[in-house]
């Protein structure tokens, strides 16, 4: 079988480049290494699933700018190839600068093996979710369906303004697309839209990398710097996951709304601002509220127009279009270009539930190509015996709470309690599922 995900590891240490081919191999990647960043084309990097980038390729330099100028090309030449940044000085300021150049996330050396097939996990599945999003925007965002053909209605009267926008739903529904929709349809469209993937921030960087900060706010850091907020300035701040962001910074966050200004950590003299916001959450914001997990004045300051995303259960209309895409996407992949969906297969496939929405269909689709055999995919090559959710049509007692508990205790007993592989067949991010086992008591 064809391999899905090839890493490029770019490392000076040749003992280094070995290990990581070993590690790598071993859990499934292909692995190409380097030990010139010079030496890696642009084929090559968009060919990649993902890059590990040392930071230091001299020995008497290890301030970590060898790292940043080619973390800074890597990413011009191929912007959908995430890069994941290695180096064995622990730096606040070094990661932060990295994550604002473009980088995915950040491993210091020794790394614990775990923790990198996490990260790598992570990331190779975030630009394969980025390719299959551009192959079906359309359908996602322009379906047949009654109800989003409804949505649409709204999207057309909301987008020209600079109302602030709250967008609910399920995790695979689409909302981060239904952001940029909006934002292309507004009157800021020729300036950025600025996403900030609110659950995945490490609480330590959370406040800097919104607000920013000066040099010298804090250890480490070595250069003033802007926030993403200051960074929407003129364009629009989509924050997804809001509802994973602490109350301090909740708090801050009004603030920065109702004064239209920000103030880096460590500054005494705020910025004028002038930013379109537009939020997204898979939680019950409502219920939060009411637990005081959530500010209620934050929460109607965001929530001028509450779009809600409906889930793929309740728009089958567009699972057969979806599916084709699909089967084109990973046909494509697997060198099957031969492979067409039968009649039954498409009924199966709109009889089941699908609580992980599109992103679980796009999973099933995958599998399924995969174990075709034939020219047609028929109903024989899925198997959703051990996928989440595939039973709960039988979990009829019990609140919501409950129902959610037992999925994710499901999912960590298949997936042996690793927490990263939860995530994914959960459809949600690690930050999410360390908040619920929390919240939970798992």
């Amino acid at each position: 079988m064809k391999t899905t995900h090839k890493i490029l590891v770019v490392d000076d240490n040749r003992g280094i480049l070995s290990a990581l081919r070993l590690l790598l191999k071993s859990r499934g990647y292909d692995c190409e290494t380097y030990n010139n960043p010079g030496n890696v084309s642009a084929d090559a990097l968009k060919a990649a699933s993902a890059v590990i980038l040392d930071m230091n390729f001299k020995s008497t330099v290890n301030n970590g700018n060898e790292g940043i100028y080619w973390l800074g090309r890597f990413v011009k030449e191929a912007q959908e190839t995430p890069v994941v940044l290695i180096t064995a000085y622990a730096d606040i300021d070094l990661a932060v600068r990295g994550i604002k150049a473009g980088a995915s996330d950040f491993v210091v050396k020794p790394w614990d093996n775990e923790r990198l097939i996490e990260v790598i996990d992570g990331v190779t599945d975030k630009k394969s979710i980025s390719k299959f999003e551009k192959k079906v925007e359309s359908s996602m965002i322009v379906g047949e369906s009654p109800q989003m053909r409804k949505l649409m209605e709204i999207v057309e009267k909301v987008a020209p303004t600079d109302a602030n926008i709250l967008i609910t739903g399920e995790n695979g529904t689409g909302k981060g697309l239904l952001a940029q929709e909006i934002h292309r349809r507004s009157k800021r469209s020729a300036n950025t839209l600025t996403t900030v993937d609110v659950g995945a921030i490490p609480e330590s960087l959370f406040e800097s990398e919104l607000f920013g900060n000066v040099k010298g706010a804090f250890t480490g850091a070595a250069t003033s710097r802007a926030g993403k907020i200051e960074n929407a300035h003129g364009g629009t701040l989509f924050l997804d996951e809001i509802g994973n962001l602490p109350l301090n910074l909740q708090s801050k966050l009004l603030t920065v709304l109702q004064t239209r200004q920000v103030t880096r950590i460590g500054d005494s003299k705020p910025k004028d601002i002038d930013i379109r916001l537009i939020c997204a959450t898979n939680c019950d914001i409502t219920a939060m509220v009411g637990e005081g997990s959530f500010r209620e004045d934050l929460f109607y300051r965001i929530n001028t127009i509450c779009i809600d995303l409906p889930p793929l259960r309740e728009r089958p209309e567009e699972i057969e279009a979806l599916a084709q895409a699909f089967v084109k996407e990973f046909s494509d992949r697997y060198e099957k270009t031969s492979l067409s969906l039968s009649d039954a297969a498409v009924s199966l496939l709109k009889r089941q539930s699908w609580p992980g929405n599109i992103r679980q269909l796009r999973h099933a689709m995958e599998k399924a190509v995969i174990m075709c055999d034939a020219d047609i995919i028929s109903p024989q090559d899925f198997d959703f015996s051990n996928q989440v959710g595939a039973h709960t049509n039988t979990m009829t007692s019990g609140t919501l709470a409950d129902m959610e508990k037992a999925m994710i205790e499901s999912a960590m007993a298949a997936c042996g309690g690793n927490l990263s592989a939860v995530a994914s067949r959960l459809g949600i991010t690690r930050q999410t599922l360390y908040n619920k086992i929390r919240k939970f008591g798992i």
